[in-house]
Formats: C-alpha cells, sequence, structure tokens
C-alpha cells in the first residue's frame, strides 16, 4: 500500500487554516522548523506517527480523519467524503455516477 503524504500534508493544511493558525504556531507546538511543517504540508516529507498524533490533538481532528479524510464521529461520514469525491468530477462524470447510484438508492 502507497501513502499518498501529499493528501495528508492537504488535510493537516486544511485543518490548520480552518482553526486559523499560522505554520509557525503549530511548529512552535512540535517544535519544529517552519520548513519542515511546510515540507509535511506539500507531502515532500514524510510524518511519523508520534507527530501525527500530536499535530491531530493540536488540530483538535483524529488521526483517521488525516489519514483517510473521514470523520467516523458523524453518522454522515460517507455522505461528507463522496461530496468530497464529487467536487473535483466534470458535469459528465457527475451524469455517469448519477446513473450507477440510481439504481442503489432506489431499491427496497
Amino acid at each position: 500500500m502507497n501513502i499518498d503524504y501529499s493528501i495528508i500534508g492537504k488535510r493537516i493544511k486544511d485543518a490548520r487554516n480552518e482553526k486559523k493558525l499560522t505554520q509557525e504556531t503549530l511548529a512552535e507546538y512540535l517544535d519544529v522548523s517552519i520548513v519542515y511543517i511546510s515540507r509535511i504540508e506539500r507531502g515532500s516529507a514524510k510524518i511519523n506517527l508520534e507527530t501525527l498524533v500530536k499535530i491531530s490533538n493540536f488540530l483538535d481532528v483524529s488521526p483517521s480523519y488525516i489519514l483517510t479524510g473521514a470523520v467516523y464521529s458523524t453518522e454522515d461520514y460517507m455522505r461528507n467524503e463522496i461530496l468530497q469525491m464529487l467536487k473535483g468530477c466534470s458535469p459528465e462524470k457527475i451524469k455517469l455516477i448519477a446513473n450507477v447510484i440510481k439504481p442503489i438508492v432506489e431499491y427496497k
């Protein structure tokens, strides 16, 4: 299994920005350089589990969210994940996806 560190970094960056925190603030908390935080957020630095947990705690998000993008604490986590996947799709792809899932949704 390949780990996509750029997606993990993007989730960290998004969570940090949502909390209106700077890279400097996160770097100070972790006692690392701003350059290292930047590299994590770009996906050019691999993050170990200890750092992942520290970042998760500081940003008040679960490590599973950072790794998978799914928020398991809510009942609608799959709905949110599907909506995120659809954001980057063209109208043609969305129509194709709708045609695939419509029979499933309508099945009783």
